[in-house]
């Protein structure tokens, strides 16, 4: 785990919550301030500054947050839970065991290639681990985090858990902030009218047809991770970088040895690209919910407190059992991004006393349905590339 995403998970425990960049310097915001420019044009934006009373004056600056952390604190919610991870990731690979067991007996024929669908889910189920790994949710213990991401990261996975890491931190810093937050940063998609604008050619193009084209796109997400934590190999230190090569390397050579084991070589490219493709489509499906068509700070506005900068650009999920496992406690998403370091079993037993501070504050909180979420996510992608239709 990086030193980052380790000081910024303890950093939730003293009341900051923030990464450590950030820390000591929280400012509310004032009341009245012009929604944030990434806000979906045409409509009401989903949470607005105006809405929070309370949270905009000079005396009650950084105390809305203390009450319901104290609270949170007294439930135990904060304590960590190994054995319940102990048990999950115990499961977990005896889970992919067997789907790689059914890979050897199935052997070379099409057939085997139903089983990428499982192998998929379970590698989501590794990421999550991974994820929560990273925010020192499983031990806390920082050498302990770290070999449980680089075993569920670099050497299941492919995928660099520093790289990851050193993103996520910047995203839970300043989640939906166009300039601070790598998720809404300019990529193969756009996230405000202000970037759309800028699109040219090809770019221009699929910005117009991005909410349509978000899905299909998602396919070829469990390539692009692999690829981005390569790259990131070079902006690692010397003996970090080494270790993620050599472990990145090492998925690589047995994830390759042992498709070519089981099937022709054709089959194994079939393979490989059904299973990275259900991967992708997964992981999106995961993510996307959480903050896509939720509120954007003005970057020229004034500094919102942490209450503020999680609770309104984050979106929950509501769902029993079967949701909290397809998207790995991430349907909580507030209560994940007010406490990042709370094992995942907490968020749900979080969940009543977040929601009612809220409501004392008359502060939003933000819950839909699963499909409702994508919904909403679509139409903000949608209404940001209209201008160029």
């Amino acid at each position: 785990m990086s030193q980052a995403m380790s000081t910024a998970a303890e950093g939730v425990r003293d009341g900051t919550g923030d990464a450590p960049e950030t820390r000591g310097r929280e400012t509310a915001p004032s009341q009245g301030s012009a929604p944030g420019p990434g806000t979906a044009p045409g409509r009401k934006p989903t949470a607005s500054r105006e809405s929070a009373p309370g949270l905009g004056t000079a005396p009650n600056r950084g105390s809305d947050f203390a009450p319901l952390l104290q609270a949170v604190k007294g439930q135990g919610l904060l304590e960590h839970r190994t054995g319940w991870y102990a048990l999950g990731i115990a499961v977990n690979l005896l889970a992919l065991g067997a789907v790689v067991t059914g890979m050897f007996l199935i052997g070379d024929s099409w057939w085997t290639l139903l089983l990428a669908l499982p192998l998929a889910v379970f590698w989501s189920r590794t990421a999550f681990i991974g994820h929560d790994a990273g925010h020192a949710q499983i031990s806390a213990r920082r050498r302990t985090s770290r070999a449980v991401g680089l075993v569920h990261g670099n050497l299941l996975l492919g995928m660099n858990e520093a790289w990851w890491n050193d993103k996520h931190v910047r995203h839970h810093a300043h989640p939906n902030h166009v300039d601070k937050d790598p998720d809404v940063a300019v990529g193969a998609l756009v996230w405000t009218r202000k970037q759309a604008a800028l699109r040219e050619g090809f770019a221009r193009w699929l910005t117009r047809h991005q909410a349509r084209l978000f899905f299909p796109m998602l396919l070829l997400e469990g390539i692009a991770l692999k690829i981005s934590g390569f790259q990131y190999l070079s902006r690692q230190p010397a003996r970090e970088r080494a270790l993620s090569a050599l472990l990145l390397v090492a998925h690589l050579g047995l994830y390759t040895a042992l498709l070519l084991t089981v099937m022709s070589p054709g089959k194994a490219v079939a393979f490989a690209l059904l299973h990275h493709a259900l991967f992708g489509l997964h992981l999106g499906m995961a993510f996307a919910p959480n903050h896509k068509g939720m509120e954007m700070p003005d970057p020229e506005g004034d500094r919102w407190g942490h209450l503020q900068r999680q609770v309104l650009t984050s979106r929950n999920v509501r769902g029993g059992a079967l949701t909290d496992w397809f998207l790995g406690g991430l349907n909580y998403q507030i209560e994940h991004h007010l406490f990042p370091s709370m094992p995942r079993p907490h968020l749900r037993l979080a969940q009543p006393l977040v929601r009612a501070h809220c409501a004392a504050l008359g502060m939003p909180y933000t819950e839909t349905g699963l499909v409702e979420s994508y919904r909403q996510a679509l139409r903000h992608m949608h209404e940001v590339g209209e201008p160029l239709r």
